[in-house]
């Protein structure tokens, strides 16, 4: 009978046992269902908030674009990313959306977080269209100097330029803006222009007294008010001037336009105490390659620096496209390729000659 109970009570044991274990695995299951459910719902609302991101700032960033020649397309993918789609601790309470920290000589509002280090000092915003304009800024320094020399729609060489330049230091960082830049075919954002709007600069120095509400969505809005504004002006093929004053100079422009004087210096090819004459062209970005204009017929005295002033051209671009030597004079009436690299028998190579010519100017 003992024996008999004995057994009867093993078996219960082992069937009770085996209850559990199939209630542990389903358990287990359960648990893990849910949690790839709950997984796959984060996602979709990561995904649905990248996408809000980009509609709320998507004008502002063109906006920006058209302002300082950054890619839109990078200045979004850069805000997605640092700021979390704009839900991060750091975007949030403090309006900065691309994670930059105080440096030496920043003023404004500051927060304290832990990142590479422990504790350090990021600026903090009224809002975050100041973080936009502040990030635009924050790249015209001579750190990231280079990369205003590739092309708007270079995303991918802007992205790796950032990392080569030190904007951040994870590894991944440029395969991870290009990633989001695809995904979201944000690059289609980097051929929309601002037309017809002349933009004032506002010197913080300067006595404002109207400023108008900037809007989020309004990428015509002005930047300020100022009492005698500099109107900046953008040649055919996409490079922004200013007109010079009486006594402009690079260092007097620097502290008119809130930039750098090495910018003036290096963009218009000028040394540090030349003076503008009233009504030249003052670039604000880097020359290009290449003009809008196939042809140029120079005058009598023209210089090749002249030249690509007013068409915004580098001067080593015209000195390799047309073989010409570097401290060579030009003749009165020699007729200078402006887009195009000429053989060394002074001819348009093959392939400009299939391609019908859109514009010369044979003043």
């Amino acid at each position: 009978m003992i024996k008999k109970l004995s057994e009867n009570s093993w078996l219960l044991t082992c069937s009770t046992l085996r209850l559990c274990l199939m209630k542990t695995s389903f358990a287990r299951l359960f648990l893990f269902t849910c949690s790839f459910l709950t997984l796959l719902n984060v996602q979709a609302e990561n995904l649905a908030s990248a996408e809000e991101y980009i509609s709320t700032w998507k004008s502002e960033a063109v906006r920006q674009m058209n302002l300082y020649k950054i890619p839109a397309s990078i200045t979004l993918a850069q805000g997605i990313l640092e700021s979390g789609n704009g839900v991060s601790e750091l975007a949030k309470k403090s309006n900065n959306h691309f994670g930059i920290k105080c440096h030496a000589g920043w003023e404004g509002g500051r927060t304290y977080h832990d990142d590479d280090e422990k504790g350090e000092c990021f600026r903090v915003y009224d809002h975050p269209r100041d973080s936009y304009e502040d990030h635009s800024k924050f790249l015209l320094r001579t750190r990231y100097s280079e990369l205003f020399d590739l092309d708007l729609e270079d995303y991918k060489g802007w992205a790796k330029g950032l990392k080569k330049c030190g904007y951040a230091t994870n590894p991944k960082y440029s395969n991870l803006l290009i990633t989001l830049i695809e995904r979201h075919d944000l690059h289609l954002l980097d051929s929309e222009e601002i037309e017809d709007v002349a933009i004032a600069l506002v010197n913080p120095t300067d006595d404002v007294t109207e400023k108008p509400e900037t809007l989020n969505n309004n990428p015509t809005a002005y930047i300020g008010i100022q009492r005698q504004r500099r109107d900046v002006r953008t040649t055919d093929h996409g490079v922004q001037y200013i007109l010079a004053r009486k006594g402009d100079s690079p260092k007097s422009l620097s502290q008119d336009l809130e930039m750098m004087a090495w910018q003036f210096l290096r963009y218009n090819e000028v040394s540090k105490d030349y003076l503008f004459s009233e009504g030249e062209r003052v670039y604000l970005q880097p020359k290009k390659n290449y003009a809008a204009y196939s042809w140029y017929v120079v005058r009598s005295g023209q210089t090749l620096w002249e030249i690509s002033q007013i068409y915004g051209v580098k001067t080593s671009a015209l000195v390799r496209k047309n073989n010409l030597s570097k401290n060579g004079s030009l003749r009165t009436g020699q007729k200078l390729s402006l887009k195009w690299s000429l053989t060394k028998e002074g001819n348009l190579p093959w392939y400009a000659k299939m391609i019908k010519s859109d514009k010369t100017n044979l003043e």
